[in-house]
């Protein structure tokens, strides 16, 4: 979901190419996150270190989730999954492999999909992430989960906020994906129970094309 449509449109969950990818990136991040964590150390902020010269411990992290800001001290070994999950109690987003394979855990952070367990909550820090509680407004569903209903586009329903969050950044990227782009800016999220012509019917629908998503 990435390489394939995570990192670059159409977009959609993270592929293994693109987390490959990522990885690297991720090293970059992981740097300048040094940088950064030693950088408020040195001037007092958050980071805690259990005594000097020992590995930082604890950081505090501050994000913006569904438009809400949440604050709070975390082990700087917990995921972003775990951070969403655990301290923020929003649970719509699924833990699954717990490997960046499955991408059941696929939130969006700052306008890209990526999956919640392969990042550290230290690194989503400053971050705007949208989980699939916030995709349902006033009451009223998304379309996209108003079409996974119509075309009963799940089955036991673990995989589903991920494909649906996927399925929203594609659109969002690209309104009108041809079943080829749904296929790949899909590719990033598995669905076990085998649902995806359904799934594809619901992504077509919402672009106006024609069913027939095999």
């Amino acid at each position: 979901m990435s390489d394939n449509g995570r990192k670059s449109p159409p977009a959609a969950g993270l592929s293994r190419r693109g987390f490959l990818k990522g990885m690297g990136t991720g090293l970059v991040g992981s740097t300048a996150l040094a940088d950064g964590l030693l950088g408020q150390q040195a001037s007092g902020a958050a980071p805690k270190a259990a005594s000097r010269g020992q590995d930082i411990e604890s950081a505090v992290v501050s994000l913006t989730v569904n438009g809400k800001k949440y604050t709070a001290e975390v082990e700087t070994r917990l995921t972003l999954l775990d951070l969403l999950r655990e301290k923020f109690q929003l649970t719509g987003t699924k833990s699954v492999c717990r490997m960046g394979e499955c991408g059941a855990c696929t939130v969006i952070m700052n306008g890209r999909t990526v999956y919640s367990c392969m990042l550290l909550a230290i690194e989503a820090d400053g971050a705007k992430i949208e989980t699939i509680e916030g995709l349902a407004k006033d009451g009223k569903l998304h379309p996209v989960q108003e079409k996974f209903i119509e075309h009963d586009a799940y089955q036991c329903g673990f995989c589903t906020p991920g494909f649906e969050m996927s399925l929203k950044d594609l659109l969002d990227k690209n309104p009108n994906p041809s079943l080829d782009e749904i296929k790949h800016g899909l590719a990033g999220n598995l669905c076990r129970c085998g649902a995806y012509p359904h799934i594809f019917n619901a992504a077509l629908d919402l672009a106006g094309g024609k069913k027939g998503g095999r």
